[in-house]
């Protein structure tokens, strides 16, 4: 578990709209062996979100034992990234949603490039009021 402070002045500046982009990606045929690493995991994610432009606040993953999945979630000032592995399935669920000036698409192409699906399926819609 990790807590970090926004850099200074950044809650003050970035007053953000109800609004943002929501990703949710389905990514199949990934070795198993990343699936099941949740420091490496944790690490992806922390990273997705700083090549984003999203401050991390805090985050938090479990791994539920050897070979087995993991769940993380990386809270953001802009909202979160969380992470769902099924490594006897070869897949994992991400969710990204991001208000502000981040932009969760770049978040999604470092995952993607990190762990290699075979397979993608990916929805994004933007969110907010109308």
């Amino acid at each position: 578990m990790k807590l970090e402070s926004l850099p200074a002045g950044a809650a003050a500046s970035n007053v953000h709209a109800p609004s943002g982009t929501h990703v949710l990606a389905d990514l199949s045929g990934i070795d198993a062996e990343k699936l099941s690493n949740c420091a490496a995991l944790e690490t992806l994610l922390r990273g997705a979100a700083e090549a984003a432009g999203a401050h991390v606040l805090f985050s938090h993953f479990h791994a539920f034992g050897a070979g087995q999945g993991v769940t993380g979630v990386v809270l953001l000032a802009e909202s979160h990234i969380t992470i769902h592995t099924w490594p006897e399935r070869n897949f994992a669920a991400a969710d990204i949603f991001m208000c502000g000036s981040a932009q969760p698409e770049l978040a999604l192409a470092l995952i993607r490039k990190a762990l290699q699906p075979g397979a993608a399926h990916v929805h994004t819609s933007r969110r907010g009021p109308p």
